[in-house]
């Protein structure tokens, strides 16, 4: 798998197709596979004739594992996918990102809209400005011996999951400690490119994407029916809604 040095840190990525490009961004605890290839995603976009780049966030898959919190900020992890479009040359780009990576992707259309042509964020609602989902107890779950030794229903999902998909689970939690970063109602409201936001009706975990579009001037809602967090990211209404997004965004 390809990967390039980003100060120090190095990012692992893949990149397939041909067409307008869009790059992905996973969510916490998962990679580009788990959260793209398997579900689906990079044959689905392709199929739509778009060019499909998919980073491993730092701390996750086959990128650099680091232990400090303060490397996993938002702003870091943004500029990973800011320094992997420079080291692809690619000035502009759909962007999507799941849970974590909508949160990323978010920070992206604010601070860079000149690099986003559309956003869109799946699995994150108004989490995004309010908090909720993966806290600290789940970063001690990631840190205990094994999974018999949770208590926490969260911190057991979420240790399970990675467990699954053999994470370095100490970065995990370095990961989570330092990426908690909530926007402002405010800096949510300067977010002015094209936004999709999608999300699972039984998701406990993003909160609500129709308060989240209340914030966001002009963006969209996919109510992606009767899926909770962890089983929206592969649902067919989730992929077709994707899909005509792009198809109709500026």
């Amino acid at each position: 798998m390809p990967s390039f040095d980003h100060g120090g840190v190095n990012i692992a990525y893949l990149d397939d197709g041909e067409g307008d490009p869009i790059v992905l961004v996973h969510g916490f605890a998962s990679n580009k596979n788990v959260n793209w290839v398997y579900p689906s995603w990079l044959s689905e976009l392709k199929r739509a004739g778009r060019r499909v780049i998919a980073i491993d966030n730092r701390g996750h898959g086959e990128s650099a594992k680091l232990y400090d919190p303060a490397d996993y900020g938002l702003a870091a992890m943004a500029a990973d996918v800011i320094a992997l479009m420079d080291h692809l040359a690619i000035d502009r780009a759909d962007v999507m990102g799941y849970s974590l990576g909508g949160r990323i992707t978010a920070t992206l259309a604010r601070e860079c809209p000149e690099r986003v042509r559309a956003a869109i964020l799946g699995g994150i609602g108004s989490g995004l400005v309010k908090g909720g989902g993966p806290g600290e107890t789940v970063a001690q779950a990631l840190e205990a011996p094994s999974l018999d030794d949770v208590s926490d229903p969260v911190g057991r999902v979420f240790r399970a999951f990675a467990d699954q998909t053999r994470s370095d689970r100490k970065a995990l939690a370095a990961c989570l400690r330092g990426s908690r970063l909530l926007m402002s109602e405010q800096e949510a409201a300067r977010i002015a490119v094209p936004v999709l936001i999608a999300v699972g009706t039984a998701d406990d975990v993003a909160g609500s994407a129709h308060e989240l579009s209340g914030m966001i001037p002009g963006s969209e809602v996919l109510d992606i029916p009767r899926r909770d967090h962890m089983r929206a990211v592969g649902d067919r209404v989730y992929k077709e809604g994707v899909v005509d997004f792009l198809a109709r965004r500026p």
